[in-house]
């Protein structure tokens, strides 16, 4: 082989090489700077990210802009699936968690001053001797005022890892100095069981606010404390609750059922079957039971409320339950960001997914359904709901329906008989809050008198807390209007005077309060007193009627033979 041809693949090879490179420049500089891309979305979002931090006109924070495509694209799945960035994460979990690390206090930011509302008992706060009422002005020596003042700003400065201290300034009532408190931060329990106590002589009950880590375990605490006061009957009080774990509604749900009663089961696309049943260990398979549900009753609360309802243990009563069916899998990033992906759907004994109709990408909607059901009059006719989905059938064939919540056993409309637009706008525009924290702070002394809410409410009557607040709302933008006043007098009774209630002394005393005349407690109250809490079949129904229509009869036949009789003897 001569030298000639024994070079000949290199110089091939070579020549490759160089077209090649060539082809790239002109494919660069030529046609649109159009990338290699591989056909696949998430290769698309890396380049597209790349081309601009290469060659957008301006600088551009690419991680920023990360942070704001990310939820985005999780809105275009459903509107469960949520982002939440690493300074969120902390909050986002504290109230499941069961407890934080921080002073334990509840506060109010009013005129750029955070008011201390309740001292935590026996937290960090109380033994440093801080107390309701005081005005935190400084923390750590620097100011703590003014308009940058947020709720997120000041959980931010108060709470910290435990054993940290604090240093606050504070302004107390009838002084003219800032004293200085040092607080050693410690860990505060968060309650989800927030009200326990006796109805009337035989009937418990317990309001659960959420489902977090240790719902369970605090619901054995308040079955032992009604145990104690030989309850007979129990409520359990889901209204507002928007969900949080399942595990925790699945734990409660056993303590109520059977063995082998199926209490929930989920499925997804790439989540196979797993359903959760009863094993027969509950201390409460007998009990009278009627659970309280309304709009505001979400995930978890229907996990519980489905369980009971499907199975036929108890009597649901109240208001069509929010509707939300989707398991969220929390997935944690580097930067310890997360995102709640929705993996499964669940779905009650009967086989009924509760989550109601959503259109992917159309949030808004989905956020305004409440105000859709209170316009198309849903909340005060139970003719007016609309059942999406197809129906189902309890265990002793009661017929339920999926698609749209839990719809109650009993419905119970919310009585709108004395509302009024001058009510209507002092409540939502939050001047009874702001007038109900200023009468607790200027009578606080007083106030600390009545040990009862019961007391307490007494006296509030007395004192005409209605008429001193149309003063106060006069004087801030709302007109007073006397005979709208008058017309809507014990709505403004019962909301001015259950906020000062709160703000004195706990939320237990606050629900007593608000449930002494509670429609949705009376009816509660009535279906035990009947013993109607275990639902009837639909043959056991309609021989039950048919009793009540032959009694009728025989009433009629009874008095028309008396008054025939009677006729005869004149």
């Amino acid at each position: 082989m001569n030298k000639k041809n024994r070079f000949s693949p290199l110089w091939l090879a070579l020549c490759v090489v160089i077209g090649i490179l060539i082809g790239t420049f002109y494919a660069n500089h030529f046609s649109g700077n159009r990338l290699s891309i591989i056909n696949s979305g998430s290769n698309k979002l890396n380049n597209l990210l790349h081309i601009v931090d290469d060659q957008y006109v301006d600088s551009v924070d690419v991680n920023d802009l990360v942070e704001k495509a990310v939820p985005q694209i999780l809105s275009e799945l459903d509107p469960h699936s949520v982002y939440i960035s690493a300074k969120d994460v902390q909050q986002a979990n504290d109230d499941l968690r069961g407890s934080f690390s921080g002073v334990g206090i509840e506060f109010t930011i009013r005129q750029d001053t955070l008011h201390v509302q309740q001292v935590i008992g026996n937290g960090p706060a109380e033994r440093a001797g801080l107390i309701a009422g005081d005005k935190i002005v400084m923390v750590d020596d620097k100011p703590f005022t003014g308009k940058t003042l947020t709720n997120e700003e000041a959980m931010h400065r108060l709470k910290g890892p435990k054993d940290t201290k604090v240093k606050l300034g504070v302004m107390r009532y009838g002084e003219k100095k800032v004293r200085d408190i040092v607080v050693t931060r410690g860990e505060i329990p968060t309650k989800s069981v927030t009200a326990v106590y006796m109805l009337d002589e035989t009937t418990g009950y317990i309001r659960i606010k959420n489902f977090g880590e240790n719902t369970y375990p605090e619901l054995l605490i308040a079955l032992a404390k009604l145990s104690q006061q030989d309850f007979q009957n129990l409520t359990i009080d889901l209204r507002g609750n928007t969900g949080g774990y399942l595990q925790s509604a699945v734990q409660i749900a056993n303590e109520f059922l059977p063995k082998n009663r199926l209490i929930v089961y989920t499925q997804g696309r790439k989540s196979p079957r797993q359903e959760y049943r009863s094993d027969g260990r509950g201390s409460y398979q007998r009990i009278p039971l009627v659970v309280l549900i309304d709009e505001g009753s979400a995930s978890a609360s229907e996990i519980l409320a489905g369980a009971i309802q499907d199975n036929d243990r108890g009597t649901i009563i109240g208001r069509r339950s929010f509707g939300k069916g989707l398991v969220q899998q929390p997935i944690e990033f580097n930067d310890r960001s997360m995102i709640r992906l929705t993996i499964a759907r669940y779905y009650s004994p009967s086989g009924r997914c509760i989550q109601k109709h959503y259109t992917s990408g159309d949030n808004k909607n989905y956020e305004e359904d409440l105000l859709a059901r209170y316009e198309h009059g849903e909340f005060f006719s139970q003719d007016s709901i609309k059942h999406e989905g197809k129906e189902y059938h309890t265990s002793i064939g009661r017929p339920v329906y999926g698609g749209g919540g839990i719809t109650p056993d009993i419905f119970i409309a919310e009585d709108t008989t004395d509302v009024t637009s001058y009510y209507k706008q002092a409540s939502m525009s939050g001047l009874i809050i702001q007038y109900a924290f200023e009468y607790t702070d200027q009578n606080r002394q007083k106030l600390k008198e009545f040990k009862t809410a019961d007391e307490l409410a007494s006296y509030l009557v007395r004192q005409n807390t209605v008429d001193k607040f149309a003063t106060y709302a006069d004087k801030n933008g709302l007109k007073r209007r006397n005979l709208m006043i008058q017309r809507s007098h014990k709505l403004l009774e019962r909301f001015i005077n259950s906020r000062i209630i709160y703000n004195m002394m706990s939320e237990e005393a606050w629900m007593q309060y608000l449930n002494h005349d509670d429609p949705v407690v009376n009816e509660t109250l009535k279906v035990f007193r009947e013993k109607r809490s275990f639902p009837q079949s639909p043959k056991e129904q309609e021989n039950a009627q048919k009793k009540v229509a032959q009694l009728r009869a025989f009433d009629y036949r009874s008095t028309h033979f008396k008054a025939t009789f009677t006729a005869c003897r004149s």
